[in-house]
């Protein structure tokens, strides 16, 4: 059973359990992160649940026709609050739920503070783990790998286009919502939106696709509706024509509000692409982790580090990947390239990155060579890539995860560097789930 939709079903059935009528969901700070995640606002309005509130906030108001579902941790804290909110009750009726085991002496706190006896029911929502997490069994017993995340320090400085990988480095995403208050014009009901795998179709089919795709498959579905209307057919040749096209419909508007969504999150991610010339950057990012011509990556970083639009977090970033590739290289420049920082305006504190993460991921304390294969297989494959060109050059690098698991899965990691425990052999162990 997957987790998110077992809280999911909990959650629902508090709410079902109170009956019908307007209620207001009472929560602490954990629980209310876990609400936010599973259920969409929409979701949970159709449940007539009307208001989220904590229970540590002063200034609720008294509302004598909700009903309250308390969804609590059994903290002295949570049991503090909800004394006192007892006490001097604000909504009609209560009905409470304990996330874990709440122990007798509070239950009869509780009792004694419910003088005026507006407590309809108290619950521990307790499940048993293998119900949240319900792994496959299989024949063979999985294996455990440990890793140090500095043996690969270049991947998580590096720019990804998936679309799920671009929301999070660009927009920002909390609790499935991102904010898009800023985005020039925006539209009062596209200020806040949300996007979840588990509600989203569109979402859930294209978030791991790359960034092209996801403009051609919104520009599909659209075409697909004009279709319907032959006298009002437009070309939808870019980003700006799609929002042109969704602005000027407010029927197309009102039928395909993940549509309307998904074109101002794909514009908004373009605009900043092109506000701070990702691609390029990304070029040269690439070139840093997959190639080895030191002259060419040198002289592509002092270009872009001469570029205004470049941005200080940008630049320092280019920087970082050129202090771990050449980081003992003969011709090494950091010096300049630093100084190259500094006059560009870059702060200190991106500044000081740079020899930070060559003191975490650097040669000297990483257990790989990340940018130099050493075995014949690795070499042949690296030099048949160079005659057949690259697909992509944005997506060439691939996480040395990747290279590591390959080499699990085979049986071919070396036990010097990944030393084994366990009754069996490494290579016995290995369960390739499909």
């Amino acid at each position: 059973m997957n987790v998110v939709f077992a809280v999911k079903q909990y959650i629902s059935k508090m709410i079902e359990d109170s009956g019908p009528g307007m209620k207001v969901l009472l929560m602490d700070k954990e629980t209310t992160s876990i609400v936010s995640m599973v259920y969409t606002q929409s979701e949970i309005l159709q449940k007539e649940v009307y208001l989220f509130e904590r229970i540590d906030s002063p200034n609720r108001e008294i509302m004598k026709h909700l009903k309250a579902i308390c969804f609590l941790r059994p903290t002295k804290e949570n049991v503090d609050y909800l004394i006192q909110e007892l006490r001097r009750p604000k909504y009609n009726i209560y009905f409470i739920y304990f996330s874990n085991v709440i122990s007798k002496s509070d239950v009869k706190s509780l009792a004694e503070a419910d003088e005026q006896e507006v407590v309809a029911e108290v619950q521990q929502v307790i499940t048993k783990e293998y119900e949240l997490f319900e792994f496959r069994r299989t024949e063979v017993p999985p294996l455990l790998l440990i890793l140090d995340r500095c043996d690969d320090a270049i991947t998580p400085l590096l720019n990804q286009w998936t679309y799920q990988a671009m929301v999070h480095e660009l927009l920002g995403i909390n609790n499935n919502r991102i904010d898009l208050s800023r985005v020039p014009g925006i539209s009062k009901d596209l200020r806040e939106v949300v996007l979840s795998a588990e509600n989203d179709e569109f979402y859930a089919n294209n978030m791991y696709l790359n960034f092209a795709e996801i403009g051609s498959n919104i520009k599909n579905l659209m075409e697909d509706f004009q279709k319907k209307k032959p006298k009002e057919q437009q070309k939808l040749e870019s980003i700006a024509d799609m929002k042109a096209f969704v602005e000027n419909y407010p029927q197309f508007k009102k039928m395909s509000g993940t549509v309307s969504k998904h074109v101002t999150v794909v514009g908004e991610l373009s605009r900043l692409v092109a506000e701070r010339t990702l691609l390029e950057v990304s070029e040269v990012e690439q070139e840093l982790a997959c190639q080895n011509d030191h002259s060419s990556a040198l002289q592509n970083v002092k270009r872009l580090l001469q570029n205004p639009k470049v941005t200080e977090f940008d630049a320092a970033r280019l920087v970082m990947l050129y202090a771990l590739h050449y980081e003992r290289h003969s011709s090494n420049s950091l010096p300049g390239l630093m100084m190259d920082l500094r006059n560009k305006g870059v702060s200190e504190k991106y500044r000081k990155l740079v020899s930070a993460v060559v003191e975490y991921g650097g040669k000297r304390v990483r257990g790989s060579d990340l940018f130099s294969p050493k075995d014949a297989v690795a070499i042949t494959k690296q030099f048949l890539k160079g005659l057949k060109g690259i697909e992509n050059v944005y997506t060439q690098h691939q996480p040395f995860l990747h290279e590591t698991l390959d080499h699990l899965i085979k049986g071919k990691l070396k036990e010097n560097l990944y030393p084994y425990l366990g009754p069996s052999t490494l290579r016995d162990r290995i369960a390739v789930c499909p």
